[in-house]
Order: C-alpha cells, then sequence, then structure tokens
C-alpha cells in the first residue's frame, strides 16, 4: 500500500474506540467537494517515507494496551490488492478495524469481509443515483456501489452509510433518495460540508452545507427508510 500519513491518535474516527488512523494514497473519484487533494491528485501525491508498512505495524505493537483500533482511509483503501495482507497482520496484533470506502470495489468488500479482516465499515454514498457520474467526476458502475450497499447492510460487521451534504450538490430530495438507497440501514449520516482553502476542485472553495435546522428535518424524514439518522 503507499501510506501518504498516519494520525496517530484519534477518538473520532472509530466509535467509542482509542483509534490510530493512516491515509492511503489514490481514489478513482474525483469529488470536488474533498479535503484531500494531496490523496488524490498524483501531481500533488503525498508519500510519507517514515510510515511503511512495517513502521505502522512496529507503532501498533508499541501501544498495544492503549490504542485499541486502526482505521485505514484515503484516498480509497480497497484500490491496493495488497490490503488483505496488511490488514492480517494487524488483526494478529488483535486490534479493531475499521474501513472507509466509496462501495466501488465490492469484491474486495467481499473478501475482507469473508477473511473477518474489519469490524468496521464506513461508506461513503455520494449522491443519488441519477447525480452519482456529475458528482464524483468520473465514469463508475453503479452497479458496483448497489453490491456493496447491499453486502455491508447483510454482514455481522458494524457500520454506518454517510453522506457530505454541499450547496449546489444535493436537494432534500436528493438527501431522502439516498436514505432510500440505503433503506434498512442502521444508521446513516448526514455530514455539514466545511470548506477549506485547498479542495479537489477550487470551485468549491467557500461552498456551503444545508442549514442545520433543515438538516434536523431531512434527518427525521430519513428515518422513514433507516434505523437512525444522525447529523455530524
Amino acid at each position: 500500500m503507499i501510506i501518504s500519513g498516519i494520525q496517530k491518535m484519534t477518538l473520532l474516527d472509530y466509535p467509542g474506540k482509542v483509534a490510530t488512523t493512516i491515509f492511503t494514497f489514490g481514489c478513482n473519484f474525483r469529488c470536488g467537494f474533498c479535503h484531500n487533494p494531496e490523496l488524490v491528485h498524483a501531481e500533488q501525491r503525498v508519500v510519507n517515507n517514515e510510515w511503511t508498512e512495517e513502521a505502522i505495524l512496529n507503532f501498533l505493537k508499541e501501544r498495544q494496551g492503549f490504542i485499541e483500533a486502526l482505521v485505514v482511509t484515503g484516498g480509497e483503501p480497497t484500490l491496493h490488492s495488497d490490503l488483505p495482507e496488511f490488514l492480517q497482520k494487524v488483526r494478529d496484533l488483535g486490534f479493531l478495524i475499521k474501513v472507509d470506502t466509496n462501495g466501488t470495489n465490492s469484491q474486495m468488500i467481499k473478501e475482507l469481509r469473508d477473511k473477518g479482516l474489519v469490524d468496521f465499515w464506513a461508506v461513503d454514498i455520494k449522491n443519488s443515483y441519477p447525480k452519482y457520474f456529475a458528482t464524483v467526476d468520473r465514469a463508475i458502475e453503479l452497479e458496483e456501489i448497489k453490491k456493496s450497499i447491499d453486502l455491508i447492510k447483510t454482514g455481522r460487521e458494524d457500520y454506518e452509510f454517510r453522506t457530505t451534504i454541499v450547496e449546489g450538490l444535493h436537494t432534500p430530495e436528493d438527501v431522502l433518495a439516498m436514505a432510500q438507497m440505503v433503506e434498512g440501514a442502521k444508521k446513516y449520516v448526514l455530514q455539514q460540508f466545511i470548506s477549506r482553502d485547498k479542495l479537489v476542485n477550487p470551485e468549491f472553495v467557500g461552498r456551503k452545507s444545508i442549514s442545520e435546522e433543515e438538516l434536523k428535518s431531512l434527518a427525521k424524514e430519513c428515518e422513514k427508510w433507516v434505523k437512525k439518522c444522525e447529523i455530524r
């Protein structure tokens, strides 16, 4: 895997656990509102040579009993064919594992599930199906997204589906459509977009999210299709 960075300790990325988060390089999406252009654009690629897989494993080994979990995010971690091998080594050390994914590699998701290598999934739902291509700025197989949603919902692992709500990209109707896409899910999270100075597409700098009050109203509506809808 190409590891671009590490957050040595976080109380936010794995609910209820003290975790370490690593960031893998490379993504098959180009969401303009993404906060991590250095993980997406080849010309901005950042590789932290200090944090090899071996270094990550040694770091975790030294913190057994304090760090409880490893979160693997990106970029898109499932693009890396050696992800199962690496996660097996993390599992052998006794850590919980969370993987953040955009859901475009159902085969990798199934492999990780079959091998029991993930305890928590966070799956990003980018938009309603008719707007998916425009939102991710790439031609993708929507069937892969659907397969991944079904795999996650029917697994034994904990999970959440989540969407970052961005002005000009998501309407209230889109939000309700996405809740229907993950119908029956135990948890769906609506995340407020917060602009930064550097995004994958500079045109998104300065954009806002739907207001918190409107998100709260939408969250209640979403619970017609999902068991729980939160705002983050």
